[in-house]
């Protein structure tokens, strides 16, 4: 068995690299693999479980008393890479929307799969492992002061505290415990111990699954956001060299030895970004006029046009409107593409003009 795991570990990078290719050249076959979105949690708490197997969590309470560590991953992550993102961002398109994606990604450390990568990399697997308590409270406050700083004070209440409970309960306690149960049970029972060197040979495969899953499954959903999506790729590129350089030093200030530093470095290059997946996505455009129109209830589908305007309307302009208030014209339905109309709205009987949203493709007129 230690065979076949040093095999797998000798040539996992390219493993890596052909699970990549192949779920891109799936995605790009078979747009309908978007479906295995649902499957990235669990395969990630597999490939985690597997991981904290490899390491001997007698050790992990001895990780907590290794306060230079823990004062490294804080400065890196919170004080240097901030100050590199914020460089970075000067490289970045305008678009309010590309900027915050990219500030939710690499301001936040990753807290789960990084514990797999430090392992393979031969890095302190348990220093980074015990400070993810830490690491995730300091940024769920840290991001949104982060992100008032770079956007503005539109940004601050984007942050919600649920996708980042939710990765420590499901992808670090619970694989955590299960991991326990078992190095408990293979003390005292040679089945389990032969079970649990099975699941030791599983690390780079089950990497290897999480990386088909993740890309097979958001290939087909980028879309009209591929263009905005390459655009970003050399800002990433960039930070993917520097911030394990960064790491790297800040480590060697502190004067933690070789696998600690390396444990520094790949907390630092590597980001959250499977956590602040559901953050970046129910985000709507910062600013724009269309994302402050209210969405109409699920029944109002089978609405006339007229009655959606008219609730759209009343709901964006907070006061009820005595007659209609509706654009002079409506785009085409026939697949037309045209710029949605200016109209003016029509004034209530106080003759005050109030707004008229037109509903999804049309216009708005304050």
């Amino acid at each position: 068995m230690s065979v076949v795991r040093e095999a797998l570990e000798t040539h996992q990078v390219t493993i890596y690299f052909t699970a990549i290719a192949i779920a891109a050249a799936t995605a790009l076959a078979l747009p309908q693999t978007a479906i295995l979105e649902i499957f990235i949690n669990p395969t990630l708490a597999l490939m985690l479980f597997v991981t904290f197997l490899q390491v001997p969590l007698a050790d992990l309470a001895r990780a907590f008393t290794r306060l230079p560590v823990l004062g490294s991953l804080l400065v890196t992550n919170f004080l240097v890479i901030p100050l590199l993102v914020a460089g970075l961002l000067q490289f970045l398109p305008s678009d309010p929307m590309i900027r915050l994606g990219v500030l939710l990604v690499l301001l936040t450390p990753c807290i789960d799969y990084v514990v797999t990568f430090a392992h393979l990399g031969r890095a302190d697997a348990r220093l980074l492992l015990a400070s993810t308590p830490i690491l995730l409270i300091a940024q769920m406050l840290l991001l949104p002061v982060y992100l008032t700083l770079f956007m503005g004070n539109e940004a601050r209440g984007l942050v919600r505290m649920e996708p980042f409970l939710h990765a420590f309960a499901w992808l670090i306690a619970a694989p955590l415990a299960l991991a326990a149960v078992v190095q408990v049970l293979s003390g005292r029972s040679n089945t389990a111990r032969r079970a649990a060197g099975y699941l030791g040979l599983l690390p780079v495969p089950a990497t290897a699954l999480v990386l088909f899953v993740v890309i097979a499954a958001v290939v087909p959903q980028l879309g009209l956001a591929l263009d905005g999506a390459l655009r970003v790729v050399p800002i990433y590129v960039a930070f993917a060299i520097a911030a394990p350089i960064l790491g790297w030093i800040v480590a060697r200030s502190f004067s933690l030895d070789g696998s600690a530093a390396r444990a520094v470095a790949f907390s630092a290059g590597t980001r959250n970004s499977l956590v602040v997946l559901p953050l970046s996505t129910t985000r709507r455009r910062i600013g724009s006029p269309r994302d402050r129109r209210p969405s109409l209830p699920t029944h109002s589908r089978s609405w006339s046009k007229k009655k959606q305007i008219e609730f759209s309307a009343r709901i964006w302009s907070g006061r009820t409107l005595m007659k209609s208030s509706i654009c002079s014209r409506w785009p085409s339905d026939k697949g037309s593409r045209q710029k949605p109309s200016k109209a003016r709205c029509s004034p209530t009987p106080r003759g005050r003009r109030t707004l008229a949203t037109c509903f999804d493709r049309g216009c708005y007129q304050p």
